[in-house]
């Protein structure tokens, strides 16, 4: 069985090595769209995303985001709420060169928006089976008992 610390940990490993979400709004019918978090190891609270102020997220408010780890070995939605992040010492410390292909004119760039995403809580599930379990299910095998402790509802 696997405590939900470990889930969380496990977690914030997965998307650290691949920080790509998909985030829509709460209510809204528009579809999700791909961002990149920005981490902070720091701040387990938040994180947060360099988008355009004409995006269908700028509005902001209660949002969800899914994310899928590289190898598909984890699986996340996290709850959240999205607000404009103002402070220019943070907007400063994640800009890259990464970033900056996205925006004509650069940190200045008028339509540049950050959104913080304040985190709330996230459902994990990890999907990684043992040899026996890759084996029963290649065969048609009953793999429920395998997954068990591999999913939890955790606050971030």
């Amino acid at each position: 069985m696997t405590d939900t610390s470990d889930i969380r940990d496990r977690f914030w490993k997965e998307l650290s090595t691949s920080p790509f979400l998909m985030l829509g709004l709460e209510g809204s019918a528009e579809h999700s769209l791909p961002m990149t978090a920005q981490l902070d190891p720091n701040a387990s609270h938040c994180f947060w995303f360099y988008t355009s102020k004409d995006n269908r997220l700028a509005p902001g408010g209660p949002a969800m985001a899914q994310f899928s780890a590289k190898d598909h070995s984890l699986f996340a939605c996290i709850e959240g709420t999205l607000t404009p992040e103002t402070d220019p010492a943070i907007i400063d410390r994640y800009w890259s060169k990464q970033v900056e292909a996205w925006y004509p004119q650069g940190r200045n760039d008028p339509g540049l928006l950050m959104l913080r995403y304040d985190l709330g809580t996230a459902e994990i599930w990890l999907a990684d089976l043992s040899l026996k379990g890759v084996f029963k299910m290649m065969f048609g095998g009953d793999v429920r008992s395998e997954m068990k402790g591999k999913h939890a509802e955790v606050a971030l």
